[in-house]
């Protein structure tokens, strides 16, 4: 018996199959499919998946024959491997000095022929071999010897979207982490900047109040940008973390909940304000949904409406529908509307529409853009319509 060599470039290529993860791995149906197919096409009772790591072979798949690994010193695809991607075929082992008295061959598997296609990475590493066996000499057309290639860099391209799976799984986890991380530094930021930001506010209040008699218009002047250039960075760190949690709240499950309640809550948190028509239209009357989410959504849309209404009579309409797959909702206001080369930017991060809303405040541009992307995660999407100086509606829906 001959003994298989190491091949030329071992380590490199023993490297590349422990980066695939498949050495003890459980059983899958797409390697277990081809192996089948290997032994329909060649007519050959055994046919097997195999890897060649440092001391074994191991079987990712077998067909025929109940085996997990063996020596790789008496294994055939020792040899094999060193083919290049060519066909490796014995006749007959009996007769083939390499392998006449091989355990495989005398012993109970009694091997007598065998042929094995090695499939290799794109650097030229072979990582193991399809074969098939038989236990009475035999051969293999030039057909079947096509197919076997074929079919071994099918196990390849298996082997590589494996890989491919793996890496971006481990990217999707290192991505997961460093936006928990970023959540958790936002967290920190907004509080602990929150705090100095509403004393610089409070404080330059209280100075004004207590010393206005003192400073001139360009001092008072000059104090109340301080304290509108605090409000406003106060409202820009509170936007961005309302942004960065929007994920978080994707993760709250759905509950059983009525129309009228959804109307209830989100109506209810403005009752002190004065003026204000509210209406539901409804066809539904219950939801299975994450209330949460739909809470964000609405109370973001509504306070718009409240805070950029140039109406002295402010009127609000809810709608809430479905179809077969969605839930379709819209909120509908009578102010002053939305140009309409500005209705797609309003979704986009840090755009403003308005220079500032009726108490004089300018927005941040962060809250629809978190309304769209809350939405487009639920499985829905977003539009505006709108006419200048008859309000606007803006529909959204949320997958069932």
């Amino acid at each position: 018996m001959i003994a298989p060599k190491e091949h030329i470039k071992e380590r490199e290529r023993l490297d590349s199959l422990q980066s695939y993860s498949i050495l003890d791995s459980l059983p899958e149906s797409d390697y277990d499919n081809i192996t089948a197919i290997a032994a329909e096409i060649c007519n050959m009772p055994m046919a097997m998946i195999t890897l060649i790591d440092k001391d074994r072979q191991w079987f990712k798949s077998s067909y025929g024959i109940d085996v997990n690994e063996m020596d790789r010193q008496v294994s055939f695809c020792g040899h094999a491997i060193h083919e290049n991607g060519q066909v490796f075929m014995v006749p007959n082992t009996s007769e083939d000095e390499r392998f006449h008295d091989n355990p495989l061959v005398t012993g109970d598997t009694h091997v007598m022929f065998y042929a094995g296609v090695p499939f290799t990475t794109e650097e030229g590493l072979p990582l193991g071999t399809l074969c098939v066996v038989d236990q009475k000499p035999n051969t293999l057309t030039e057909h079947q010897q096509k197919s076997l290639q074929a079919l071994s860099k099918q196990v390849m391209n298996l082997l590589s979207l494996r890989k491919s799976k793996k890496r971006l799984e481990e990217e999707l986890q290192k991505q997961e982490e460093k936006n928990l991380d970023l959540e958790r530094f936002a967290f920190i930021a907004a509080h602990d900047l929150k705090s100095p930001l509403n004393n610089v506010s409070s404080l330059t209040s209280m100075f004004l109040d207590m010393y206005q008699s003192k400073i001139d218009d360009e001092g008072k002047q000059i104090l109340k940008m301080i304290i509108d250039s605090s409000d406003k960075l106060k409202g820009l760190i509170e936007g961005l973390l309302d942004y960065s949690r929007s994920e978080s709240i994707l993760g709250k499950n759905k509950v059983d909940v009525k129309v009228e309640t959804v109307k209830n809550t989100i109506f209810g948190l403005f009752s002190f304000e004065q003026n204000i028509d509210f209406t539901l239209k409804n066809t539904i009357t219950d939801l299975y949904i994450n209330e949460t989410a739909l809470d964000q959504i609405l109370i973001n849309l509504v306070t718009n409406a409240i805070k950029y209404s140039d109406k002295k009579q402010i009127k609000i309409e809810l709608g809430v529908s479905d179809s077969e797959t969605h839930y379709q909702f819209y909120v509908k206001d009578n102010g002053p509307g939305i140009p309409q080369e500005k209705q797609e930017q309003i979704f986009k991060i840090f755009e403003v529409n308005a220079n500032q809303d009726k108490y004089g405040i300018r927005g941040n541009g962060i809250g629809l853009a978190t309304v769209k992307k809350i939405v487009e995660k639920s499985g829905g999407n977003i539009q505006v319509s709108s006419t200048l100086g008859q309000g606007a509606t803006f529909s959204f829906s949320i997958k069932k």
